[in-house]
């Protein structure tokens, strides 16, 4: 059986103070593994163990965009693809980008950015089902005060 720490033998006082966590589901045993099981088992999360394979061996990084997904293609520039920075969400890549993945054009937006038009807003991801989607004026997740009605509308009755 191994002795706790004594006080003063360079053993932060911490570590002999706290007692050692249980075990819970949703906590994971080893924190540093966890990733890398996320990778293997969920796509959804990050790119998959096959496209950091793919990466790693056959891939030259081409730019980052500001969401801060990677961008990379292959040696001889047949194949492109993007490693996102957080949930695989295509929404999540700008046009700009988005030409480029799609081979229309031939250089990246790092090299030859495209020129932005005065009523371009700027690029945002597919915010549905999130704080910040679009809530209609009389929708129920605004508030759900509709307007009265009218007295223009006249119910169907089936005959």
């Amino acid at each position: 059986m191994k002795k706790p720490p004594r006080q003063g033998s360079g053993a932060p006082a911490i570590l002999a103070q706290t007692p050692p966590k249980p075990y819970s589901p949703g906590e994971s045993a080893s924190p540093a593994r966890m990733p890398f099981f996320k990778m293997i088992f969920s796509w959804w999360n990050s790119a998959t163990w096959g496209t950091w394979l793919t990466t790693w061996l056959s891939g030259s990084p081409v730019g980052t965009d500001d969401f801060g997904n990677r961008y990379y293609q292959n040696k001889d520039g047949s194949r492109r693809w993007v490693i996102y920075n957080g949930t695989v969400e295509a929404s999540r890549v700008p046009p700009d980008w988005h030409g480029w993945l799609h081979h229309t054009y031939a250089e990246p937006p790092t090299r030859a950015p495209l020129k932005a038009k005065g009523f371009e807003a700027p690029h945002q991801p597919n915010l549905t089902g999130t704080e910040g989607a679009y809530k209609p004026g009389g929708s129920l997740a605004k508030g759900g005060v509709r307007p009265p009605a009218t007295g223009d509308y006249q119910a169907w009755k089936p005959e």
